[in-house]
Parts: C-alpha cells; structure tokens; sequence
C-alpha cells in the first residue's frame, strides 16, 4: 500500500470479493517531501495507507527495507549509469526486490496471494502463468512486470487489471475518499525527486570530477566539443547538450571506456535491429516459435512488429523490427508481446553488438 488511489482501490475490492485483507507498505527510500510535519518520523505515504487500513478495518504494516533497497536497486541504478546504460529500475525492483519482500512478509503473515494497484492481468496459457495487458491501454503497465516469474505470477492478484483508471476514480470516489481522488500522483522514479543527474552527484560527489573533459563526437569520431561526462547523457536526448552545431543534434551513442558521445541528426537514432540480452521466457521455447512479434523499448511508445532471431550467446536474441525504431537505449528494457500478452523480455545491450550479426 502506497498510500494513493490505486493501492487503495485494490484493498477495498478485495475486501467485496471476500479476501481476508492485509496492507503491507514498504518504507525504502525517504524524500524530505515524504515528511510535511514538524517532528515527523513516519513518512507521510505510510501513515496515509494506515490511515486508510483503519478506516476500512484492515490490519496494517510498515516494512523498513531502506538499507536493503540502497544495497540493490540504488546500486544497479548507479552502476548502470557508470556502464553507459541508462538503467529502468523499476523493472529491477519489481522481482528482484518488492515482490522477494512482498511473498516473504506473505508467508510471514499467513497469506497466499500478495495483490498490488498495477494495472495488469494474469493470463494462463498452456499450463503457465502468463502477464497481460491492462484493460486501460492508457495505464497498461505490464511492461514493467516483464521479469515476474512463475513463482511470483503464480501467487499474485491484480484487482485493477480489468478496471480503468476512471471507473477506479469513481469507485473510490463513492467510497467517500475523495481525497484519494484528487491527489495528484507522481510519474517519477520513486527515490529521485527531480534529475537523475542530480541524484548521481548526490551519491557520489566525485563523480563529476572523475568524467569531467570526455569530448562530443560526430559520426567519423571528429571532436566537436567537451561535455560534463557520459554518466549525464542518455540516448536520444537533446536539450541540455550545451553545445551549439547550427541544427537540432541527438545523443546517438554512448562510449564510457573513451568517455565519448556521439552526436547525429534525427535519422541517425532510427534502426530497424538491435540485441536483447538476459532474456527471459515466459513459456520454455515460446520465443523460438513466436513469429511476428511486438517489441516495447520504452514505457511510452507503442510495441513495434518485429520477428527474433536465436543469438550466438545464451541469452542473447536478435531482434528485427519491421519499421524503423527510434533512440534504442543500452540498459533500457524490451519487452516482448504476442496478442497483448507478455511472452519475454530483455535488456537491450549495445548496438555495436550488431556487428556479430553482419551490421
């Protein structure tokens, strides 16, 4: 239970399904926001869950896992950045962290399923469980549940999956919690109150130093100009580049070895493959027999059709889109769909990898 209104939602469905309920919120990183009061200790979103968990006659807990979460997602968001990868650590933090707390607490308390606010279904299909869409495409959330394994599908419940954000609104609303409505929810990362910039000076001072005086680059490796160090750019961006070339130019390539980056026009951030690795299946076999395809790269943008090819590393596919895709991101997630449903996954590695492929 975070607090807001989706978490909130799923508690009281559940509740009218007959479920015998238990809020479970996870204190993992503290922002001076999280504490309004004078005196506060208790971060405002946990005493509001626990407000709610009374109000509707639930029993109520707090689980401080702060040192835990600064040891595994802080890090690998970090340690990404410092690889030249621009990180997704929600889709880390979801198996490898909040659910390995939720289903310990689960067992803990006595509870069998664990059930969560995303806007999700679980789906069977030939004996497994399988990760959905959302019915509110808007909201579908699916793409950062891609690593859910079978243990964690198998014991999970999703009370929004076939709701939209609106009917949640009005059914809330009804409830008499009002305010729950009219709170305006956060779209960003949960431990970075602004720039992700800022959030890696913050926690690690000497950072800025260390990659100062890396140069921008063309495509034929000629200088351009001195950037701040690779760990502030991500690919595809444009505004905050500092450097002036008479046309809009685009991040097209990050070197952290040589501390450069490559700087193109628009079409230079379009290709039609890329490499996935760590792949995962959600059925054993299912990407070798998959066909057409959609691939997801990013939360926002549409799955793009596109068909795999089996890699020469274990792991490691091949994927070909049928139009171009644009600003494909080493360390970003792919996400791999079949008629909505999540069938794999994958982080994207370096395009460079395509030379293995003959590009």
């Amino acid at each position: 239970m975070s607090g807001g209104i989706d978490s909130s939602a799923a508690c009281m469905i559940l509740q009218e399904q007959g479920y015998e309920v238990v809020g479970l919120t996870m204190r993992m990183w503290d922002l001076p926001r999280h504490f309004p009061g004078e005196g506060q200790t208790i971060p405002q979103f946990a005493l509001e869950a626990r407000d709610l968990a009374g109000k509707i006659g639930i029993e109520h807990h707090i689980l401080d896992i702060r040192k835990e979460f600064k040891e595994t997602v802080i890090k690998s968001f970090i340690d990404e950045y410092l690889k030249g990868n621009t990180p997704n650590p929600c889709v880390m933090c979801n198996r490898q962290f909040k659910w390995h707390y939720l289903l310990q607490e689960a067992d803990r308390l006595g509870c069998h399923w664990v059930a969560t606010g995303h806007y999700a279904r679980i789906l069977r299909e030939n004996g497994y469980f399988v990760l959905g869409r959302g019915a509110d495409t808007k909201k579908d959330q699916s793409y950062f549940l891609w690593r859910l394994g079978q243990q964690e599908l198998s014991r999970t419940i999703f009370p929004l999956g076939d709701i939209t954000k609106e009917e949640i609104k009005k059914y809330v609303g009804e409830k008499g919690f009002h305010e729950k409505v009219e709170k305006k929810e956060s779209m960003e990362v949960c431990f970075i109150p602004g720039d992700y910039r800022d959030f890696l000076r913050e926690q690690l001072p000497e950072l800025e130093q260390q990659v100062a005086g890396g140069y921008f680059i063309d495509s034929l490796g000629r200088k351009l100009g001195q950037h701040k160090g690779f760990p502030f750019y991500t690919i595809g961006q444009r505004k905050g580049l500092e450097i002036a070339l008479g046309k809009p130019m685009f991040v097209t390539r990050i070197n952290p070895v040589k501390n450069t980056i490559r700087l193109g026009e628009r079409e230079e951030l379009l290709t039609r493959r890329m490499v996935i690795s760590d792949t995962i299946e959600a059925i054993p076999g299912i990407l070798e027999t998959a066909g057409t395809i959609e691939v997801q790269i990013r939360y926002r943008s549409a799955a793009i059709p596109a068909t795999l090819q089996k890699g020469e590393t274990p792991g490691e596919w091949l994927v070909q889109f049928q139009h171009d895709a644009s600003a494909v991101t080493p360390g970003q997630s792919a996400v791999i769909y079949r008629d909505n449903c999540v069938i794999g996954g994958g982080i994207i590695a370096d395009q460079r990898l395509l030379k293995k492929y003959g590009s």
